[in-house]
């Protein structure tokens, strides 16, 4: 039980030094007249430019499974820590934009520990689903990692 909560904080100090990471934007400046800069829609959404063009929404679905309650981190549009109850879903609808096209962006589930037929503790059992294709599990809790996938378009 120690070494799954060891890995569990592990974990989520993880997710909030990736998640502080890249969000102070730098002033360019002001913008050049010869420059032309895509408009944008009511949405937020850029109009002509490579992101709003290819930009595709993916349905993520995460479950952890088990009986009883248990903690759970998933990170899909953002982090999320929470006290469950199994079996869990979450379904979110996730878009990529500019940058994230090419280099991805990682979802996870980390499930927290169940106990098993042993009356040990274990992971619980986890899964993520793309577009309705599973993409990631832990081995129906056989596996110590969390459940992660890039998503790439």
């Amino acid at each position: 039980m120690r070494r799954t909560a060891t890995l569990t904080i592990g974990l989520l100090a993880a997710a909030v030094v990736v998640t502080g990471c890249g969000g102070e934007k730098k002033h360019a400046g002001p913008a050049k007249a010869d420059k032309a800069t895509p408009s944008t829609s009511a949405s937020g959404e850029a109009k002509g430019s490579a992101a709003g063009a290819k930009g595709v929404s993916h349905q993520v679905v995460f479950e952890v499974g088990g009986t009883g309650t248990a903690q759970v981190m998933w990170n899909g549009n953002s982090n999320h820590f929470e006290q469950v109850t199994l079996p869990w879903t979450k379904t979110e609808t996730m878009r990529l934009r500019e940058a994230e096209l090419k280099v991805g962006v990682m979802v996870s589930v980390v499930p927290g520990s169940v106990q098993g037929p042993d009356g040990m503790l274990k992971p619980a059992p986890c899964t993520i689903k793309v577009d309705g294709k599973r993409v990631a599990d832990n081995q129906d809790g056989k596996s110590p990692k969390p459940c992660e996938y890039k998503l790439k378009d």
